[in-house]
């Protein structure tokens, strides 16, 4: 067993015996955000894609789900698939049209088409608009194990979490990953060796969105609603201040970085109101300036420096 499995040992242990120190909503919330961040460093850190529309997946699948679960009756698993179906439609749609670009055009048009999902969740139906989605049941999975007690839908969540996690450190060291960081560090190379770039990329954006879905989704479950806040672009900018401060191109720093953040944010929001966007806003040029390989970047590379001295 070596030292990378033996520190997600410990990190999963960590995560089964949180409930008993901290409120159960509160890591379940971290926990979303932190697959949410952990799916789009697939996409930038180990594909070098810039998204900034990753909002419009995670948002819809959110409402896809929570409409399924509320109106149709679906069962969690089933909602969560459905939603994270959804996602990875919607990822095929914007990703077939944004590959045929690069650098900041790719990421001009994720944010023209995620806006473009906005304004659709603002006037559907079935998403309530202004009001958003209320009134998300929990329900039981597989129509057994109820979901309503707290801690019985955390440890739901965290599989999922788990599930998605895996997912996502499998397909990094495949040899599918390792074609999508070669596109990331030389992209011209990649294609003279005779690789689809294109259809790799595609795959990738593809995938990352079905994830982030999954996020959107969960998140939908725990909170027992969904509203515009997770379809707007400013939820694209903060899986983004996540994703960096964690540490970009690193399996665990979204995580970090989404637990940071949401508790950044529960703890401020009562103190300071909405002088927390700025002090957000003072974080990201921080890391920037000061740690851009981010937290769990920067102790890597001083843990390397400390070993090889």
């Amino acid at each position: 067993m070596n030292r990378d499995t033996i520190g997600y040992l410990v990190l999963f242990g960590l995560l089964l015996l949180a409930p008993l120190v901290l409120y159960p909503v509160f890591l379940m919330k971290a926990l979303c955000f932190a697959l949410f961040a952990c799916a789009f460093n697939l996409l930038l850190g180990f594909t070098g894609l810039l998204s900034f529309g990753h909002a419009a997946f995670f948002g819809m699948a959110g409402y896809a789900a929570g409409h399924a679960m509320k109106v149709w009756g679906f069962t969690p698993e089933i909602g969560l698939a459905f939603g994270m179906l959804v996602s990875a439609l919607l990822g095929w749609v914007v990703g077939s049209l944004a590959i045929r670009r690069q650098g900041i055009y790719f990421a001009m048009i994720t944010l023209a088409l995620s806006q473009m999902v906005y304004f659709f969740a603002l006037q559907a139906p079935f998403t309530g608009g202004e009001d958003g989605l209320q009134g998300v049941p929990r329900g039981s999975v597989l129509g057994m194990v109820s979901l309503k007690e707290d801690i019985v839908l955390y440890y739901f969540v965290l599989a999922v979490f788990a599930a998605g996690f895996w997912l996502i450190y499998r397909t990094i060291h495949s040899p599918f990953g390792q074609v999508l960081k070669a596109i990331r560090e030389n992209e011209p190379r990649a294609i003279s060796l005779g690789y689809d770039v294109d259809r790799y990329k595609l795959v990738a954006f593809i995938l990352s969105a079905a994830l982030a879905g999954l996020a959107g989704a969960t998140k939908t479950l725990v909170l027992g609603f969904e509203t515009l806040t997770d379809v707007h672009w400013h939820m694209s900018g903060e899986v983004v201040l996540m994703t960096l401060l964690g540490g970009l191109g690193t399996v665990v720093g979204p995580v970090v970085g989404a637990f940071v953040i949401v508790t950044l944010q529960n703890e401020l929001a009562d103190k300071v109101g909405s002088w927390v966007q700025v002090i957000m806003g003072g974080i990201f040029v921080l890391c920037v300036l000061a740690f851009r390989r981010g937290i769990v970047g920067e102790l890597a590379a001083l843990f390397k420096i400390r070993k090889d001295g």
